[in-house]
């Protein structure tokens, strides 16, 4: 069930006279205490050290206490401050709600309790606002990185963003540093398919922008716990484990639709005169598969030919991981499904047959050579001839097997 958001109040207007370089959106619940402090800090650091148009947005999301009415008096007394108040909890919709209608050339935000130190805000937003970047983190795992934690949540920081290297094949170093900004269209392409609203919706978005291919940038920063943050560590891991549940099956079941979204970032494959288009990404996952389909082969021969003679041995290992081979190139090479496999597998067997050719005749003539071949020649040989095999492999399935016109991709 989908929660609605009211009673949106904002105060303060936008500049209107000035093009609005960078929004700063400060998430809040229930931060009476802390928000005064950490405004003044930012809204001084900002008018002294930062040399672009900024306007800070306090954020209040359901807040009990009396951290709206705080929200409302900065907003009267500071220059370039606004308060927006939302009548329903989650960090990630205040950022939602805020980020989406703004008019600024990039959007940020920032933990209220300032855990970052500021020097790191001018590099977090100038590869966005030169055009280099489509999203900045900050990153507490950097080596240069300078952060005091207890080792509780040093452990914890590591194993999930190692979690999602592993599930989601994530790139970035640091999923939930309090502490990142976007370039607005950017933002406004990746937030309609963002469906978190609380803790999660980092990583959700960090996830959609790096597979939609937008380039991020990480900044090294420094951090010190908050020791006064009332994040509860196990409701939190427990729901970003949920969510990365939700988000790689949307991938795997191809619910998002990454394709459309690299094409609107103008993300699509760079065209070279004279390189057929895929021609590199595609030859560096068949050779992937072919070190892997190498090595199983190679396992193979040596497990059988003690069994069998090397002419047996070799037929029993090339057929087995060519199979393999074929399934794999049509599955992540090639990015073929559906119907054709019966079709694509008797192809695939009859390239066999020509590997099959290579390496056994490669074998015959090892043994006219020698009757008694040492087993590491025996083995180079193949890996030479399977090298061979490998290429005119790729050829025929880019040319012959998947060609586009004959599959539905």
């Amino acid at each position: 069930m989908t929660e609605r958001t009211t009673d949106m109040t904002a105060l303060a207007e936008r500049p209107a006279t000035r093009v609005l370089d960078v929004e700063i959106v400060v998430p809040v619940h229930n931060e009476q205490d802390d928000l005064g402090p950490s405004i003044h800090r930012l809204h001084a650091f900002l008018r002294d050290r930062f040399p672009f148009t900024a306007l800070i947005t306090i954020a209040d999301n359901a807040s009990t206490d009396a951290t709206w009415n705080r929200a409302r008096e900065l907003a009267e007394q500071l220059d370039g401050v606004r308060a927006v108040h939302l009548d329903a909890k989650g960090r990630g919709r205040a950022l939602q709600h805020v980020w989406a209608s703004s008019d600024a050339r990039v959007v940020a935000y920032m933990d209220v309790d300032l855990s970052t130190d500021l020097a790191a805000l001018l590099p977090l937003v100038a590869p966005l606002l030169s055009g280099h970047s489509d999203v900045a983190i900050g990153s507490r795992l950097a080596r240069t990185s300078r952060v005091v934690r207890g080792p509780k949540r040093e452990i914890i920081s590591r194993c999930y963003n190692l979690l999602l290297r592993t599930t989601l094949r994530a790139r970035f170093s640091d999923a939930q540093c309090g502490f990142k900004a976007m370039r607005t269209d950017a933002a406004r392409l990746m937030l309609p398919h963002v469906k978190d609203t609380a803790w999660f919706f980092d990583t959700e978005l960090l996830v959609l922008a790096e597979r939609s291919g937008m380039r991020i940038a990480e900044v090294p920063v420094d951090w010190v716990d908050d020791p006064d943050s009332r994040v509860d560590i196990t409701s939190t891991a427990l729901a970003d484990l949920r969510g990365i549940a939700r988000v790689g099956t949307a991938l795997v079941r191809r619910e998002i639709p990454l394709h459309e979204l690299r094409a609107a970032a103008g993300r699509d494959a760079l065209v070279v005169d004279g390189v057929p288009q895929r021609l590199a990404g595609q030859a560096l996952r068949f050779a992937a598969i072919g070190v892997l389909s190498t090595l199983a082969y190679l396992l193979l021969f040596v497990l059988a030919r003690p069994l069998m003679g090397a002419q047996a041995a070799n037929l029993v290992a090339l057929l087995t991981t060519a199979i393999g081979n074929t399934a794999a190139n049509r599955r992540w090479t090639f990015g073929v499904r559906g119907a054709g496999a019966a079709r694509h597998h008797g192809q695939g067997l009859a390239i066999f047959a020509l590997g099959l050719g290579l390496t056994s005749g490669a074998l015959a003539l090892l043994a006219a050579v020698t009757t008694s071949p040492p087993r590491l020649v025996e083995l180079a040989v193949l890996v030479l001839a399977n090298l061979l095999a490998t290429a005119l492999r790729f050829v025929l399935f880019r040319e012959w097997v998947f060609r586009p016109k004959e599959t539905t991709r």
